[in-house]
């Protein structure tokens, strides 16, 4: 299991338009890498609003967002067009990063079973280590809640 210290898994995963997205890209840079479980759901809308209506805070301290789902490119797409999102949406499509990342695994809901993403979110320093994770993510609030614990604003 991951946690704050050590380095960032790599990854090399494309985006909603088909242009490549790794790791090694955003070094010098911090990195939000938020998991969700599937585009254009309640609480996945909330989230990544959240993340669009904060965007230029994160852009202004040099910090990058990146949002991963096992969804497509086409999902992602629509998501963004929907959504009017501002960010890009990495399709994890044959589940390699949400397992390298440990997001991935036996859910439940109304007593059934299933496999699925959990909702969590990776705060990468500049030198790729995780400096910071939310097991617990509050959808409304969460770019916000970013905003506060890296004190930037």
């Amino acid at each position: 299991m991951l946690k704050a210290g050590d380095k960032a898994p790599g990854f090399v995963l494309n985006d909603q338009d088909g242009k490549e997205h790794k790791l090694e890209d955003y070094k010098g840079k911090k990195l939000v890498l938020y998991f969700y479980p599937k585009d254009q759901t309640p609480g996945c809308i909330k989230e990544a609003c959240s993340f669009r209506d904060n965007i230029d805070t994160f852009k202004k301290n040099n910090i990058s967002v990146l949002g991963v789902s096992i969804d497509g490119e086409k999902s992602h797409q629509n998501f963004i067009e929907k959504q009017s999102l501002n960010f890009p949406l990495l399709a994890d499509v044959d589940k390699t990063m949400v397992s390298d990342y440990g997001v991935w695994g036996e859910k439940s809901m109304y007593g059934r079973k299933y496999m699925g993403t959990f909702r969590k979110t990776f705060l990468i320093n500049e030198s790729g280590v995780i400096d910071k994770i939310y097991d617990k993510v509050k959808v409304a609030t969460h770019a916000e809640d970013i905003v506060k614990d890296w004190e930037i604003g």
